[in-house]
């Protein structure tokens, strides 16, 4: 048995495999590191503050405890698993070994050893027979989740785009023969982190909504009453209040009193500020904040900014693009009408746009199938350049114009 692993800022995502490549159950649970805070910088700030080992330590006891539960739902036992593998982000993959962050914070930001690492049991505290496989990385600001997604591929032949989103929003473009690789602070509000009534996808999550003769009609996981929102669910409700009118195109929520239909019950007050009332009944209430809708404006424009700033580095227009693949928080549930009205991308690449989803799980998996896996992990992440856009004029116009709807 095979068992592959995601590790995300805010998610750690768990397959056990059959020796043939055969999914048997897949479990995903909060990254317990989000006590420590919801983005990886304040989890590096913890660190530096003397919380590594602790930071270690939660890490370890969410992944040993999630896959415990993981085996005994699939009714295998621990001495079962032959081979494990994860890819996570640099942050996250230094917090895991308990090594120093210093190098991922001056230039050239890069780790002192970005080489793919086997990690033994023993070693950090894992509940497993086998050692840990973690993928390399590019530098101290592209991980091996970004090298693992681009691995499960199929290698392109035309302008690729390639977009891992969530709280490290990573984003590959593949253009002349070149590969150009860059991540961007998108925050937690993809995977439904540091929104209000935010959950992670499962049951009870509100991961869709749609219009209905004056009425906001939500999918919700497992057909029951809702209990929050999941990251496609924010998208969708904040993509159907837009062209309801209950959101102008700068984001803020409108007074009820201009909005010319019976959906201005929707609009309540919260504190002296407004917000919507998406849903009540006697156990729960679901509001939607102004402060959860700039904290989404924020993410997709790091998203809409990156990806501009990459074309130009590979020199090449967004019409150039042949085919975009996007993986991550909630991909396999939006629409590419969602993706248009939110600006998410530029509008001339939204058609293009394909949804993979469990990317990063897909690019793992492979390479625990392949008997040179690792070592071809290893020369495509070689190829991988880095392109930094912290703090650069050029993402930061970018990132201000990208803010509006």
């Amino acid at each position: 048995m095979l068992l592959a692993l995601d590790i995300g800022t805010t998610s750690i995502t768990a397959r056990v495999l059959s020796e043939s490549g055969c999914c048997l159950l897949e479990k995903q649970v909060l990254n317990p590191q989000i006590q420590f805070g919801c983005d990886v910088l304040r989890r590096i700030d913890a660190a530096l503050h003397g919380e590594s080992e602790k930071l270690q330590k939660v890490l370890v006891d969410g992944i040993n405890n999630l896959v415990i539960t993981l085996l005994e739902e699939a009714q295998i036992r621990p001495d079962l698993i032959s081979a494990f593998a994860a890819a996570a982000n640099p942050a996250v993959s230094i917090l895991i070994q308990n090594k120093s962050v210093n190098s991922i914070l001056t230039p050239p930001y890069k780790p002192i050893d970005c080489s793919a690492i086997m990690m033994k049991p023993d070693e950090i505290g894992l509940d497993l027979p086998v050692p840990l496989y973690l993928f390399p990385l590019v530098n101290g600001f592209v991980g091996g989740d970004l090298v693992a997604f681009l691995f499960g591929q199929d290698m392109p032949n035309e302008n690729t785009l390639y977009i891992d989103i969530g709280t490290n929003g990573e984003i590959a473009l593949f253009s002349n023969g070149n590969w150009w690789v860059t991540s961007v602070a998108a925050g937690p509000a993809f995977e439904g982190g540091d929104i209000r009534a935010g959950m992670l996808y499962g049951s009870g999550a509100i991961y869709g909504c749609r219009l209905n003769n004056e009425r906001f009609d939500y999918e919700v996981v497992g057909d029951i009453p809702p209990r929050g929102i999941c990251g496609s669910g924010l998208v969708e409700i904040i993509a159907t209040s837009l062209e309801s009118g209950l959101i102008d195109r700068h984001g803020s929520i409108v007074e009820p009193e201009h909005v010319k239909t019976n959906l201005s019950r929707y609009i309540v007050s919260l504190d002296g500020n407004l917000a919507l009332q998406l849903y009540r009944d006697a156990k729960t209430s679901i509001l939607l904040e102004q402060k959860d809708i700039r904290n989404f404006q924020l993410a997709k424009a790091a998203v809409f900014s990156g990806v501009n700033c990459l074309l130009k580095k590979a020199e090449i227009e967004a019409g150039e693009i042949a085919d975009i693949v996007i993986t991550g928080a909630f991909g396999f549930s939006l629409t590419k009408k969602t993706l248009k009205r939110v600006a998410m991308l530029p509008e001339n690449m939204i058609d293009k746009v394909r949804f993979e989803p469990g990317g990063v799980l897909q690019g793992v998996q492979r390479m625990l199938m392949l008997d040179d896996g690792p070592e071809r992990v290893e020369n495509l992440a070689k190829k991988l350049k880095p392109y930094p856009l912290s703090g650069t004029p050029a993402f930061e116009k970018a990132f201000l114009s990208a803010i509006d709807f």
